[in-house]
């Protein structure tokens, strides 16, 4: 029975917090001069990526790689095409030319280098593939260059940024600390109780990793854009779900590795495969359509539709 209202609280935390953060931080970002997009990229993907890390030490530190893998291909997977989706159903996406091209092609590269760094077969002499301590190491590097990117962006877009009627700082500071917290708990409870619920059924790591993990520690991410969504601003939705993509790979997964080297089952290829597919869908979504670099609702439906899809792919694969 606890588990249950464990799961209950955590949608109500988890929701709240999300509510909390993008009030916060579109505050903070109006104070400072800086663009919702970069506060997307950058605060608001680190908040939303906290339940991904924290799952993903634990799981390093207990040497369940299957799940720290699995689970940062799901998380990446589900905020394309389930989160996308459905903020794309809530409100269409208007996405901005540098998003279009700079920020998804960066997350494209991250799952490619993915691929590369964790498929060691392809070295001679080398029997099992892992991504090692000084891969993490080189994913760290990639990502302290992505936040270095994304504070150039903020300094050229602040001299276009308007005049805003500015919320008092502790008050918007509270928001988002209060936020993330709210989305940890809340993510920690749900992704918990989902865990002991799953693992009644006799689910694999690796399957639990790609699906209820995945899609627990995505909650956030889901709540923050949808929420973002309803307030049409399409610059958080968006910038938190590329954003969280990129810190998933280059910072989280890397810190996993430095902790304890993750050994790559090679099945997860077909679900990197899937990463990097979806993320083509989502820049041709963009480019194509009546409207220009726009996510409308029907290919929001399309995407969520395709998660549909993958889901019933991994439970057939079990």
């Amino acid at each position: 029975m606890l588990t249950y209202i464990l799961l209950l609280l955590g949608f109500i935390f988890l929701i709240k917090g999300a509510e909390l953060l993008v009030d916060g931080a579109s505050s903070l970002a109006k104070r400072f001069r800086i663009s919702d997009i970069v506060i997307g990229l950058t605060i608001v993907a680190f908040g939303t990526s906290a339940p991904e890390l924290i799952v993903n030490i634990l799981a390093s530190f207990q040497g369940a790689t299957d799940i720290s893998i699995g689970n940062i291909l799901g998380s990446n997977i589900a905020n394309i095409l389930l989160i996308g989706g459905i903020a794309a159903m809530i409100y269409p996406i208007k996405v901005k030319k540098g998003t279009v091209w700079k920020e998804i092609p960066i997350s494209l590269f991250a799952v490619l280098f993915l691929v590369l760094v964790a498929n060691d077969f392809f070295i001679p002499k080398v029997s099992a593939s892992v991504i090692s301590r000084l891969d993490g190491l080189v994913l760290i590097g990639f990502f302290l260059v992505f936040l270095y990117y994304t504070f150039g962006i903020a300094r050229v877009e602040a001299k276009d940024m308007e005049d805003y009627e500015k919320k008092n700082i502790f008050i918007t500071l509270a928001y988002i600390i209060i936020g993330i917290t709210g989305l940890t708990i809340g993510g920690k409870w749900i992704i918990d109780s989902v865990l002991i619920i799953g693992q009644q059924f006799g689910l694999s790591e690796a399957l639990l990793g790609l699906t209820v993990v995945a899609i627990g520690t995505s909650l956030p991410e889901l709540a923050t854009s949808a929420v973002a969504a309803f307030k049409k601003n399409a610059d958080l939705a968006i910038g938190n779900i590329v954003g969280s993509n990129i810190f998933n790979i280059f910072w989280i997964l890397g810190v996993s590795a430095i902790i304890r080297p993750l050994t790559f089952n090679p099945t997860l290829n077909t679900d990197a495969l899937v990463a990097i597919g979806a993320t083509l869908i989502l820049f041709y979504f963009i480019l194509t359509g009546k409207e220009k670099r726009q996510i409308e609702r029907w290919e929001g439906v399309v995407l969520f539709c395709f998660y549909l899809i993958y889901i019933s792919f991994l439970m057939w694969r079990g």
